[in-house]
């Protein structure tokens, strides 16, 4: 029997909304700090990522098709 902790998974700390949607949008500007990112890899599940990204790039496009056509509308 060991006593070692390696052995014990880690409970991972869920990643709150705000820190989330902040995570978010700043990788989508391309300003993460390292110290987020640490926080994201270490708490963070990737599937959450993944479709928090989805939906904001879909959210996005669309938000350019609108305006875009409300541009050349008028």
């Amino acid at each position: 029997m060991t006593t070692c902790d390696e052995d014990s998974p880690t409970p991972r700390a869920k990643l709150s909304w705000v820190n989330l949607l902040q995570s978010l949008f700043a990788a989508a500007l391309g300003v993460q700090s390292a110290k987020n990112r640490d926080r994201d890899f270490s708490s963070g599940s990737p599937g959450v990522f993944i479709a928090a990204g989805l939906v904001f790039a879909a959210l996005f496009v669309g938000s350019l098709v609108l305006l875009v056509q409300w541009v050349v509308a008028r």
